[in-house]
Order: C-alpha cells, then structure tokens, then sequence
C-alpha cells in the first residue's frame, strides 16, 4: 500500500471572512428656551425627535435639573436611548456640545477613535441608556459660549456594531451607470429628435415617444384621437425656459434636476423657487411623481419668505400634504406675523380668500394646543422611568437593572 495522504495537494478549499463594522447615523439636536426648562425637576427631561441609525430608533434625552434627586440640581444629565425594540444592541457614542462661539472648543464624549477596554457598549432592551448623569456642572454650563442666546446644540453619532461573514464568492462589478443617463445622453446629443419646443427665446428638441411614455398630456397631445403625429414644433408661452428644461431632464432621467443644471453656475433664483415653478409644470403635464417629489421638498422648505406662495401653489394643484404643512407652520404664533407683513401673502388673499378661513382654524388649533400645555405641569415631559417601565421587563417578567 502507498502512503496514506490526508490531504490532497489537488483538492479545492475554501475560506470566509468575519467582519466587526459599525454603521454610523448622525442626529443634531437643539434647545431653544433652555432657561425655560429650568426647575422641571431632577429626573425630568426633554427630548429629541427619534432618528434612525443600523435599523433602530434613538433619542436624546437631556436633564436640565439632572436625573438624580441626589445631586441637587448642580448637575445637567444627556443620555441616548434605545427607542426601539431590541436585545442586546451593541454600538458606539459620541456626544458633542457645540462651542456656539465659532472657537471649535466642543465638549466631546466619545467612544470612537480610542482604545475599548471592554468593548462597544451593550443595550440590553428598549430604554436602555447611554451618557452621562453629570455631563456638565451647571453654573459653568449658563456661564460658558456653549449656550448662546438661551440656546444649546448637541450632535449625536451612534454606530452600531454589525457582524458581517464574506466566503468565496465572486463579486460582479455593477457600473453605475443606467437607463437615466443613457437617456439623459439621447437628450443631449439630440440623435432622432423629431419635436422642437419653442419656448421664450430658447429651442428644446425632445423625442415624442419617450415624452409620450411619461405624460398623458405629451400622449394625447402626439397620438392621441386629435393629436397630430406629423406635428415637429410646439410654441409654448406659459412657462419659463428653465423651468420647461428642467422638466425635460426629469422626464428623461426620473431624477430631479440640481439647480446649477439648470441654470449654470450662476443661478437666477433659489431651489425653492424652481421646485414652485416646477411643481405648477408637473400639475400641468400630469407628472404625478415629480409633483410629489416636489411637494415632499417644499415642505421640509417651509420658511416666513416661502410660505405664503407655497400655500396658494398647494391650494390651486391640490397639494394636501403642502397645504397641511404650510398651514401649520402660519398658524404658530411666532410666525403668523411676519408672514402677514409679506406681498405674497397679499397676493394669497386676493387668488385663495377661501384660506383665510382655514388659516383661522388652523391658529385657533394651534393657540388651543399651546394653552393646554402651558397649563400642564408636565409640558416637557414625564419621567423617563415611567415611559419606559413596560420596556424594562423581560418575557419572564423579571426586571432588568440599568446601566447609566
């Protein structure tokens, strides 16, 4: 017999890879009114809005009297939160209070960029914490340029520890290159262009199959029962040049336009105005998806100089989302009369008087929500114990402990 070999030399093998990564999310919080916050009592708090990092829902809780009873107040407490459910998330944090004098002297905490002795921290369960019951003393807080006109601004970066295994498979290089910028490329070489519009003093010359593919307006207008397929012009007056331009490359791309696309690198409005623009174009041509694309945009927008012409534009394209968010926004106190003192809030009255109804509903709304908090004694909220307490329990109905 020969000798017995255990491997052979000939015999495939194969290998993985473990991966320990985080993904990083990033929220920025800021406290307007924060000696209003003051005297609420130790243990209470206010809160961020949740954001979402790695798949779950953090908050930041910040303490203006601090969370224990013990330190008498000379402590303000931060803390990050799980907000959602899970069992043992592991990540890392990081809190910064910003130097609000332009210095760069931020009060940072953090758990990136340096040695872990145990490793990243563990959140057992939803409600469970991160932070610092005595992040700053508070005398030196009020006294420092960390708060600024009785505002304070933390950062927040939580990275979540993800697990990956990578084998032998082959990867295949996907170019990112696609079907939006091959037509984006068919617009601009102009190749089998069969339609000219003339609008204002430019020309653009479009394919009606693809215009006709996109807009039911383009289809009936080129093939429909009155539409004239041999027709290799169109004047159009009631619509700006870049605005038509900037419809075209949406139509051919489904991706909204950059304004200095548009315009060049000088542009002639804001983006705001553009998206207005161009929302009123997409109403017209029945482009529900840039229409909504458009509203979406608008509404996280909204400002005192913007408002009143976004309000009219939802109100005459039935735009409920717009209309809701603008409405919203005039009827608090702290805007409505700045927003009252502009023209395009003159010109709001005399095309949709009808809105002035709806604005009044909507301020008695507001005023009636803000008076019911005033009169609360709970206006920033409860103890966080308290909210969390069905979290803190177990399926076996035991409680866990904290870690702080």
């Amino acid at each position: 017999m020969g000798d017995f070999k255990p491997f052979s030399d000939s015999g495939s093998a194969s290998i993985s890879l473990s991966i320990s990564e985080t993904v990083n999310g990033s929220h920025h919080f800021t406290i307007k009114g924060y000696s209003l916050a003051k005297g609420m009592g130790a243990g209470r708090y206010i809160t961020s809005d949740t954001f979402s990092v790695g798949g779950y829902d953090w908050a930041i809780y910040f303490y203006p009297d601090g969370k224990n009873q013990e330190d008498n107040s000379i402590y303000v407490s931060v803390f990050i939160a799980l907000a959602s459910e899970g069992t043992d998330i592991r990540a890392l944090f990081k809190l910064t209070l910003i130097d609000q004098s332009g210095k760069g002297n931020d009060k940072v905490h953090s758990h990136f960029d340096r040695p872990l002795a145990s490793g990243p921290y563990t959140l057992k369960y939803r409600g469970s914490m991160w932070g610092y019951k005595r992040f700053f003393k508070r005398t030196s807080l009020e006294n420092s340029e960390y708060l600024k006109d009785d505002c304070l601004v933390m950062h927040c970066t939580v990275g979540v520890v993800r697990t990956r295994v990578e084998g032998t498979k082959k990867n295949v290089i996907i170019l990112q290159h696609g079907m939006g910028e091959d037509f984006k490329g068919l617009l601009e070489s102009e190749v089998g262009c069969d339609i000219v519009f003339k609008v204002g003093n430019e020309s653009f010359k479009a394919h009606k199959l693809i215009l006709a593919a996109r807009s039911p307006v383009f289809r009936a207008q080129f093939f429909g029962l009155v539409g004239d397929t041999s027709r290799d012009e169109v004047v159009l007056e009631d619509i700006e040049p870049f605005i038509f331009k900037a419809m075209l490359l949406y139509i051919y791309t489904d991706k909204l336009p950059d304004i200095h696309e548009v315009m060049g690198s000088i542009p002639m409005c804001s983006q705001t105005v553009m998206l207005q623009h161009l929302l009123v174009a997409a109403d017209l041509y029945n482009l529900d998806r840039l229409k909504m694309l458009c509203e979406s945009i608008l509404c996280e927008e909204i400002n005192t100089n913007t408002v009143a012409t976004s309000l009219a534009l939802a109100e005459q394209h039935h735009c409920p989302q717009l209309k809701a968010s603008c409405l919203k926004f005039v009827a608090h106190p702290a805007n409505l009369g700045v927003v009252m003192q502009s023209e395009a809030f003159v010109h709001l009255k005399e095309s949709c008087p009808s809105m002035l109804s709806e604005l009044l509903e909507a301020f008695a709304l507001v005023d009636d929500t803000l008076s019911k908090k005033r009169s609360s004694s709970n206006v920033y909220g409860q103890d966080v114990t308290d909210e969390m307490a069905e979290a803190s329990i177990n399926p076996s109905g035991r409680h866990f402990k904290r870690r702080m």
